[in-house]
């Protein structure tokens, strides 16, 4: 207790100490000392341990005012000679404004960076930057900021142009940089150097300090206490739930409490949890350090003693003071730099930026931020020192780079994180790599790093822990550093630099060596692999490296002589690799088609093979650049390229597709998934640039420097099929050998693989350096063949496309070049349509194209051909020219070996497959005896430009017949023979094709050989073929039409006969299917003036064949007709709270247990809404189905504990027909019956009636009452009245409904009940009936407003689905009294008429202004027939209901004029006399209730203008009214209201029995009117009219979701201000907007949780319950996606309304394409909401993807 009395008397005493403090004086007495800094350390000493950590909850704002007053006071006063605040100000004036913006991104910043101009993606804007820089009109890319970088507005190095917006712009005045620091005086720059030296030691020392109970020297407070923190640190092993459950158990604390401690060391990296002497810290961490340590390192913790706290704390605050000081001068800011950067008295790494740099890792997350946070704010801003700092960094890069693998925090709080801001930075880059030789450094480090190697010393992944496995992931941002080294091309090459770049070329290539052949794998025979083999590690290496090898080849492509030195380094290290591969493979003679080759014997398919051959590809990727800059032609001598050996070169590569070849021919099956994953990722986007190209460039530098025979016959022997092809009677294939089916199988794969290679080889040309092409060729025709396909969105190209290191694919280029764009439209994306010219682009064998691609694309491009009208051929597309180093590719087509090959298939494609050849393969050599046609044709037109002689004579090659022993028939015949041959009718255009060719090229050769070229013979027979097809294929198409022309006609008699047949049933149904056909109404009764009126004793009735109605069981088909005494029939029904139309979201949730919900406010806060999807069962069917679903639950849940998409325990399920959500149903009844009396009362009349009725009713009740209470005085106040003749209280009416009806409209009533009031069923409840009717009137509402904003008619124009509820909904509310206590219903008649007749013996009636008047239309008329029940004198329902409509109509027309005139009267338009009459009783009326209502109401003179208000106010309350009476009644609207139109007025209130001039309703009936205004405004809550209270307006305004910004940006920018309402001014990590309030929250953090019914939910599940009842529209801001939710266990996401330019959404923000708000996807959004259908949206998404299912929706 001791302690904290001394705590609680050494306030005041300090605060006498603080009180007569003066900073002026302390500053003034450090001038005159002569040791500056131990004067400033006793200071510190004395005044730190008082302010700072004092007890155990530390007071920021208290410990921030007195450091300012004691600490920083004295600091600024001395730097100053002045007051602080002027001197400052001065500073800033005088200092010139950087050019730099260097704003700092906070977590979840826009930010923007330019594709066209940005130097890199690192360089990027910050929103307000980027709004006043030309960057804007070009193609950006939006990202949000992770936190930590800064804009680089004003770098000229990091943008290629338009580096400055309007506000960096430099002045061009003061373009000479001066010096910062001559505009400070020298005794100023004296006194800062002496006080930022003091301070950032001091802040250096603590923040580096690593003892917990004593101080550096010089700071040992003058009173020593003992009191000690528990300090808890962050570590990234242990999750958030493992410190909460620690810390309840360690210091004993509350839930909250600790999930307040966890969310703090998450965010500043520590925490203290216990304050208290050493002992009671001690525990704490002992607890702690047990609980956390079984599985993992235990939580860092430690006991500190509390001044070591408090210095720390102050040592945070000083470096945020420097920060802050420095900003007011870039002279401050430059003297900050030379004192950190300063060499110490120990030499090397001994300045203070060095300290902090190398202690980084021992640091908590809070004290890294802040110093790194100080970094970028000076060292980063100053160009000078920034290069110094720079230098330092990459000086110490080894050791910093191993102290992050070490540690465990994330890379964004770790120092080597700068490293992209100094190595992005192209002279700085070019810099370090020449100094300080950074490149070789990056590389050796990483090296360095992957220690495991096998005995060849490559790299060997196999078995990674899970330590190693973490390792591994840490290095790999190495390889990000020397990504931004290589970013930028130089453009200048010094000695220097090439010296340097070589020497990390070296590095480079040794990193390589290690990857040559790792993860060698090798077939498994017999039996199935035993574990799969780790294949992830070195593929996620080769994915890292992927840029970075092609960035190494594009800095050598830029020098000459670099280039010719990396080649050659290259080429030795592929040597040395090769050298130590040649065991045990033996030297072999192969011979064919009078050729042979030495080679070796290997067989991919019993030796080791690997997939990773990075030395040969960066060979291959060199070779094509020598060609391409022509290096290779202008210094042969320079070149190894007479050492090469093609044999080696192509060794490797050629095994490696082998290997592909293999596995797609099924013969590595037993190798498991790993393999065949590698060779999905071998041919991937991601790496194919790298690998798969690579090894094909490879193939073709071998085979252009070889003979093509040789190198065709080491290829069949790689492919194992040598023996096949070499034997002297091949084209006999298989006569003898029965072989093996799979085998046989197996090796026509090959074929077809090795064909297809041979395609690639001759065909793939679009490389740089291969074939003569520029890089946008290759980009365009890959987007034309991925088009081939099928039309794609923008973002699929992206994905099939390669990105280079820029995340660019060039494709913006050209892709306007070669397709269309079609705009999407509510749904769906943008699509790029091919251009048509650009089909005969199209290869079939296209090098990238998977096996389903190839088949998909030939499938779409055969069909467009046809709908084309043109031959379905697709032959080989006219292909550039190679370049000179690979020109002799070609001669490969043909070569003897090849045509050997090509006629032994098709030798063997004579007779029908039996499994012996195979059709794909038959295609293929068609398609490389086309490419060499097409070849020579090309051959033939560039000779004829040259004259000069073509060696390359296809047709002469495949004329000739073979060679001997048996003279086989040559290509060309055995072609002639083919094209008759009746299996091959696939490929018969194909052969047609070749032939016509071949004639066309034969006379082509015989012009030119006497004549110039003339192409017209070759033509003509052409086209005479091609017409003769065309004639046929008319012919066919016209005799189909005239039979499908004959069917028709027989099938249209059939049906007439029918209809003739069965005539009886086909009127039956025309009748029921329209009731308001002209030809019922003349039946009918009461039709005396023919007009159609819904309500009142004049009303339209329904005559018996239109009250029959019958409907089908959608369970078990039966049809059954609605009787009130048959089966009963329900419909599948939602009820849901909703608060669409609420117009006060404030108001608070009532009680559910006390609420009284008989009178609707009308702010409608919050209502039921009943929805159904339509679908009708028989109430007997519907509740067998649900039992089955409860039981399946029931099942489902003892077997496993997923939640379905509904909630079978609230009555949820899915209609069995259309799965739609669903958790009641609604019975169907008939119309009633209603008979028509001759003579009813007027107005007066039935008043008087109904009042006399009510007073016997009351004195009934409460005699009742009384008797129950059996009260002995009878005389107390009830004064017997008797009742009026025929009405008879003792009446018990007899129930018109079957058994079955009757339960069903319990259930639906207490559904109702349940829903709309949040309680449990309970059938008694005296509110069944008020809810139900409350349900009918708000879902009629809703759908009115739903018609005028969607601006349908009233009529006509509602789904039937939502037809049939509105009229069951209405019929049922007419019944539903009778299942409940007539005395209830009675009750709730009295109180409600009170409302509208005041009654003295009815107590607490609300104001006429409270009250919802449809809302009272609807309970009045449905409650009545429970008092009309008892009446037996003949008083018709209809009378009652028309009576009632007027009453509550002039109510209305009074509610109106009180609340919503406008404020300013507009001028008074001149109106004929027609509307006259309306405008003077309008203006006598208002002037009536001003003389009741005294001054609360102002004066109008205008009646035009009253008569406009009340119109337009009263229009919807009488549209639902129209809807209401009809739905009751039955009675057909009349045409007018089936349209949108000018007479709906007069048709409403004709339709309603209503005069147009609807004041007539009151002076027409004065004698009783005039006494109910004066009730109605005698009301004390009227009386306070003037009061302040908010009013709601008529007519109300439909909601509609929130106003969302143009541009999506917007909403970032305003996301990222948004700090979490708790966590005090915590960034939010899922800012979240409700799109119906706006309110942003703070989503799925622990930090926003509340409890709601006893659980904990998160903050917009909590919200859904006060703004939406329970239904919520939210925006995640960062992921642009949005989501649902319904309830606690209902979610789903959905697309949101923004798109890019190309017509897609980006969930998830990650292509970063500018985005813009789609107001049809909105206005869609927006719909579904007003329809309510949200829930049901979320039903369908949960049915449709299960996975939505399992995600805890309540934590959102």
């Amino acid at each position: 207790m001791a302690a904290a009395e001394t705590d609680r008397d050494a306030p005041s005493a300090l605060c006498s100490e603080f009180l007569n403090f003066s900073a002026k004086d302390t500053a003034a007495k450090w001038l005159q000392v002569s040791n500056l800094p131990k004067e400033v350390y006793q200071h510190l000493a004395c005044y730190v341990p008082k302010i700072y950590c004092l007890g155990p909850n530390l007071n920021p704002q208290n410990e921030d005012l007195l450091a300012q007053l004691l600490l920083q006071g004295p600091l600024e006063w001395y730097l100053c000679g002045e007051e602080p605040s002027v001197g400052l100000s001065k500073l800033e004036q005088n200092n010139q404004p950087s050019q730099l913006c260097g704003h700092v991104f906070k977590v979840g910043e826009p930010t923007y960076s330019c594709r066209e101009c940005a130097a890199d993606p690192t360089c990027v804007l910050c929103m307000q930057c980027f709004l006043g820089s030309v960057h804007k009109e070009h193609r950006y890319r939006m990202t949000t900021s992770g936190g930590g970088g800064f804009c680089d507005c004003g770098d000229t190095e990091a943008w290629k142009k338009g580096p400055y917006c309007q506000k960096h712009e430099p002045n061009i005045s003061d373009s000479s940089q001066k010096d910062p620091l001559a505009n400070l005086s020298a005794e100023m720059i004296a006194r800062t150097y002496n006080v930022f030296s003091i301070i950032l030691k001091y802040a250096v020392d603590m923040l580096t300090w690593d003892k917990e109970d004593e101080l550096p020297e010089g700071l040992e407070p003058p009173a020593r206490g003992d009191m000690y923190y528990c300090m808890l640190f962050n570590d990234e092993v242990h999750t958030y739930e493992q410190v909460i459950y620690t810390l309840q158990k360690a210091v004993n604390c509350t839930q909250k409490e600790a999930v307040s401690f966890a969310t703090t060391v998450d965010r500043d990296g520590r925490k203290s949890v216990r304050f208290g002497d050493f002992q009671f810290c001690e525990q704490a961490k002992s607890v702690i350090v047990r609980n956390t340590s079984r599985q993992t390192k235990p939580l860092r913790v430690q006991v500190m003693h509390s001044s070591v706290v408090a210095h720390q704390c102050f040592a945070l605050k000083a470096l945020n003071w420097l920060g802050q000081t420095i900003r007011y001068s870039d002279a401050l800011r430059r003297i900050l730099c030379q004192v950190g950067l300063q060499r110490g008295p120990e030499g090397e790494n001994s300045s203070l930026v060095d300290k902090l740099m190398l202690c980084d890792s021992k640091m908590w997350k809070g004290a890294r931020n802040v110093y790194h946070q100080l970094f970028m704010s000076s060292l980063l801003m100053d160009p000078k020192y920034k290069k110094l700092f720079a230098i330092q960094f990459a000086r110490n890069y080894e050791r910093l780079q191993s102290d992050y693998v070490k540690d465990d925090h994330d890379r964004e709080f770790s120092v080597t994180d700068l490293s992209v801001q100094m190595f992005t930075v192209p002279s700085l880059a070019r810099m370090l790599i020449t100094d300080e030789n950074l490149m070789t450094t990056i590389i050796r480090t990483f090296v360095d790093h992957l220690r495991h190697r096998d005995l060849q010393g490559r790299f060997q992944f196999e078995r990674y822990t899970a330590q190693q496995a973490f390792k591994f992931r840490r290095v790999q941002s190495l390889i990000g550093d020397l990504k931004y080294v290589l970013i930028s091309r130089p453009t200048e090459w010094t000695d220097q630099l090439r010296e340097k770049y070589l020497e990390g070329f070296d590095a480079f290539l040794e990193l390589l060596k290690c990857m040559q052949g790792m993860d060698p794998v090798v077939r498994q025979v017999g039996q199935h692999i035993e574990m799969e083999p780790e294949w992830e590690a070195a593929f996620t290496l080769q994915m890292k490296l992927t840029h970075i090898i092609s960035m190494m080849q594009e800095w050598c492509a830029s020098d000459e002589r670099v280039l010719i030195e990396a080649y050659k380094k290259s080429l030795s290290a592929l040597t040395h690799c090769h050298s130590g591969f040649t065991d045990g493979e033996q030297p072999i003679t192969l011979s064919m088609c009078g050729h042979s080759v030495d080679t070796i014997r290997y067989c991919v398919s019993q030796e080791k093979v690997s997939i990773h051959l990075p030395v040969s590809r960066l060979l291959a990727g060199l070779h094509a650049l020598l060609s391409k800059i022509e290096v290779a032609y202008r210094f042969p001598e320079q070149l190894p390229l007479s050492e090469l050996s093609p044999p080696m070169l192509i060794e490797h590569p050629l095994r490696c597709l082998v290997l592909c070849a293999q596995v797609h021919a099924g013969m590595w099956r037993r190798n498991g998934f790993s393999l065949v994953n590698q060779i999905y990722y071998y041919h991937n986007v991601k790496c194919r640039v790298e690998m798969f190209d690579k090894d094909l460039i490879m193939l073709q530098a071998g085979a252009s420097m070889m003979d093509p025979n040789h190198f065709l016959m080491i290829m069949l022997s790689r492919f194992e099929l040598y023996h096949i092809f070499s034997s002297a009677d091949c084209r006999k294939r298989y006569s003898r050998e029965n072989a093996n089916k799979d085998v046989v199988q197996q090796n026509n794969t090959l074929i077809e693989e090795m064909l297809h290679l041979i395609i690639m080889i001759v065909g793939e040309r679009y490389t740089a350096g291969v074939g003569q092409v520029e890089i946008t060729d290759e980009i365009r025709r890959e987007i034309v063949h991925q088009l081939c396909i099928r039309p794609m969105a923008h973002s699929e190209l992206v994905k099939a496309l390669p990105e280079n290191e820029n995340k660019e694919t060039g494709m913006e280029r050209v892709i306007d070049s070669v397709a269309l764009f079609k705009k999407p439209g509510v749904t769906g994306r943008g699509l790029y349509k091919l251009r048509p010219e650009c089909a005969k682009m199209f290869n079939l064998y296209f090098h990238h194209y998977s096996r389903a691609d190839q088949s998909k694309a030939e499938e779409a491009q055969r069909k467009i051909k046809r709908q084309n009208g043109e031959d379905s051929v697709l032959p080989p597309p006219v292909l550039p020219r190679f370049c000179p180093l690979f020109a002799s590719l070609v001669n490969i087509l043909q070569c003897d070996v090849l045509l050997g090959i090509l006629g032994a298939v098709l030798q063997w494609a004579m007779e029908p497959s039996g499994g012996h050849w195979s059709e794909s393969m038959l295609q293929r050599v068609l398609h490389l005896i086309g490419m060499g046609l097409v070849e020579e044709q090309q051959h033939l037109i560039s000779s004829a430009e040259d004259y000069n002689d073509t060696n390359f004579n296809f047709t002469l090659k495949i004329s000739r017949p073979g060679e001997a022993p048996a003279n086989t028939a040559s290509i060309l015949a055995l072609l002639e023979t083919l094209q008759n041959a009746p299996h091959l009718e696939v490929h018969k255009d194909m052969i047609r094709w070749i032939l016509k060719t071949v004639a066309y090229i034969k006379t082509t050769r015989e012009c030119t050989a006497s004549s110039p070229p003339s192409d017209s013979s070759g033509h003509s027979q052409e086209e005479t073929v091609r017409d003769k097809e065309k004639a046929e294929r008319k012919r066919k198409a016209e005799m189909a039409r005239l039979r499908r022309e004959k069917i028709m006609a027989q099938m249209s008699e059939m049906q007439r006969h029918f209809i003739n047949e069965n005539k009886e049933l086909f009127q039956q149904s025309l009748e029921d299917l329209d009731p308001s056909t002209s030809s019922t109404l003349e039946h009918s009764p009461s039709s005396c003036d023919s007009a159609l009126v819904c309500v009142g004793p004049r009303r339209w009735r329904a005559g018996g064949s239109d009250r029959r109605q019958v409907v089908t069981c959608i369970l078990c088909q039966e049809e059954q007709e609605i009787r009130s005494d048959g089966k009963a029939m329900v419909l599948a029904a939602f009820v849901q709270r909703s608060t669409v139309m609420s117009k006060n979201r404030k108001r608070p949730p009532h009680n559910p247990d006390k609420y009284d919900p008989l009178f609707m406010h009308p702010d409608l806060s919050f209502g039921t809404h009943t929805g159904s999807c339509g679908h009708i069962m028989h109430s007997h069917c519907w509740q067998r189905y649900f039992e089955a679903v409860q039981a399946k639950e029931q099942r489902r849940q003892q077997r496993l504990r997923v939640h379905t998409s509904y909630d079978v325990e609230n009555g949820e399920f899915l209609c069995p027909l259309c799965e739609c959500l669903s958790n009641t149903v609604i019975p169907l009844l008939p119309l009633t019956k209603t008979c028509c009396s001759s003579e009813q009362p007027d107005l007066s009349q039935w008043l008087n009636i109904t009042s006399h009725q009510m007073k016997a009713l009351i004195s009934a009740h409460r005699k009742s009452k009384a008797s129950s209470a059996e009260a002995a005085d009878e005389t107390d106040g009830v004064n017997d009245c008797p009742p009026p003749d025929g009405f008879r209280l003792d009446h018990t009416p007899k129930n018109p409904y079957s058994s079955t009806i009757k339960e069903m409209l319990t259930t639906f009533g207490t559904a109702t009940y349940k829903v709309g009031l949040k309680v449990h069923p309970n059938e008694q409840d005296p509110r069944v009936p008020i809810m139900c009717w409350g349900s009918c009137a708000y879902t009629i509402q809703s759908i009115e407003r739903l018609l005028v904003d969607e601006e349908k008619p009233l009529f006509g124009s509602l789904p039937c689905r939502q037809d049939d509820c509105l009229s069951s909904l209405t019929r049922f509310g007419s019944a539903c009294w009778t299942v409940s206590s007539h005395t209830t219903v009675q009750n709730h008649f009295i109180r409600l008429l009170a409302a509208l007749v005041p009654d003295p013996r009815v107590e607490n009636s609300p104001c006429i202004l409270d009250v919802d008047m449809f809302h009272l239309l609807v309970s009045l008329v449905l409650s009545h027939p429970a008092v009309l029940c008892l009446d037996s004198s003949g008083l018709s329902a209809d009378a009652a209901q028309l009576h009632f409509l007027h009453l509550i109509t002039v109510a209305h027309v009074v509610q109106i004029l009180l609340t919503s005139l406008p404020e300013e009267v507009r001028m008074e338009q001149e109106t004929g006399g027609a509307e006259r009459e309306e405008e003077e009783s309008v203006c006598l009326l208002y002037n009536t209730l001003r003389s009741l209502l005294g001054r609360g109401l102002r004066e109008v003179s205008s009646g035009w203008h009253l008569w406009l208000c009340v119109k337009a106010g009263i229009l919807p309350y009488l549209r639902a009214a129209a809807l209401f009476f009809h739905y009751l009644n039955g009675a057909p609207a009349p045409p007018e209201l089936h349209a949108l139109g000018a007479g709906e007025w007069e048709a409403l209130c004709g339709y309603l029995c209503l005069p147009s001039n609807l004041l007539q309703l009151y002076f027409n009936n004065l004698d009783i009117m005039e006494p109910l205004l004066h009730g109605w405004c005698s009301h004390p809550a009227l009386q306070a009219l003037q009061s302040s209270v908010t009013l709601i307006r008529f007519p109300r305004e439909s909601n509609h979701l929130i106003d969302l910004p143009g541009d999506y940006s917007a909403l970032i920018n305003q996301a990222s201000s948004f700090t979490c309402p708790k966590s005090g001014g915590d960034k939010s990590r899922v800012p979240t907007l409700c799109l119906v309030c706006g309110a942003m929250l703070c989503s799925q953090s622990y930090c926003c949780q509340t409890e709601l019914e006893g659980e904990d939910v998160g903050a917009c599940t909590a919200h859904t319950f006060t703004c939406g009842a329970g239904v919520g529209i939210f925006l995640r801001v960062r992921e642009s996606q949005v989501l649902f939710l319904a309830g606690k266990t209902k979610g789903c996401f959905y697309a949101p309304p923004y798109l890019d330019d190309y017509g897609e959404t980006d969930q998830g923000l990650r292509r970063g394409n500018p985005l813009h708000l789609c107001h049809e996807r909105y206005r869609k959004i927006q719909k579904l909401w007003r329809q309510h259908s949200i829930t049901e949206e979320i039903g369908h998404a949960q049915e449709a993807n299960q996975t939505l299912v399992g995600i805890d929706w309540q934590h959102l």
